[in-house]
């Protein structure tokens, strides 16, 4: 049976060949760029994959760890609005495009969900379930705003690095004006309200099907 680390690459080169189909028949380079985005949403997944020895670290590097995490988890959820490029004029056809972005915003996901819920497993060394659920809705709050400053204000997890004092001028701007910027908790509300729901219907699957979380285990 295929591990689930080979299902994701399958799916990664799906995602490619479609592109690769779209690149030839349009004989242009459009939606190359969703190879970049799906790489950055790699980057919690395999930053996640240390969450499981971490209790056994020292706490400077566990908040080393679970900080870089946090900078890149935004990438992941980010994805998702690369839909809005459905709106663009092309001669590609409207459903191949559809899937196009589709299945990549279903990769990024996944990716973001399973580190999530490494998360999750780790947070519950320390705390129990209702705070664990209650610091992951706090992390997705977070990282939806993530996605609107990455989509709407096109800053990035690198910005952090090469421009810290614009990143944090902007974030800073937000915060203390928010009734100027309707647009910005509208989308962070709503969009973090989704990315909840559907953590809190996934973490219920296991238990539906009348098995515990933490004998659900993924064989990656």
């Amino acid at each position: 049976m295929t591990n689930f680390r080979s299902l994701l690459w399958i799916f990664f080169f799906f995602i490619c060949l479609l592109i690769g189909i779209r690149v030839i028949y349009s004989e242009s380079f459009g939606y190359l760029f969703l190879v970049w985005n799906l790489f950055l949403a790699l980057i919690p997944l395999l930053i996640s994959e240390a969450f499981r020895s971490l209790p056994k670290r020292s706490k400077w590097v566990q908040f080393l760890i679970l900080g870089c995490w946090f900078v890149f988890f935004p990438n992941s959820l980010y994805i998702v609005t690369d839909l809005l490029h459905l709106n663009q004029e092309s001669i590609i056809p409207r459903w191949f495009d559809v899937l196009l972005l589709f299945s990549s915003s279903v990769l990024g996901l996944i990716m973001a969900y399973l580190s999530l819920f490494r998360l999750g497993n780790y947070l519950h060394h320390r705390f129990r379930s209702k705070q664990v659920n209650g610091i992951i809705a706090v992390v997705l709050f977070f990282g939806s705003f993530g996605v609107y400053l990455g989509r709407f204000l096109r800053w990035n997890s690198w910005d952090l690095i090469r421009n810290p004092q614009g990143l944090l001028s902007a974030v800073v701007d937000q915060f203390m004006f928010p009734f100027e910027h309707i647009q910005t908790w509208g989308m962070t509300f709503l969009f973090s309200g989704l990315f909840y729901l559907i953590y809190l219907l996934i973490n219920k699957i296991p238990v539906h099907l009348g098995q515990r979380f933490n004998d659900w285990q993924i064989r990656d």
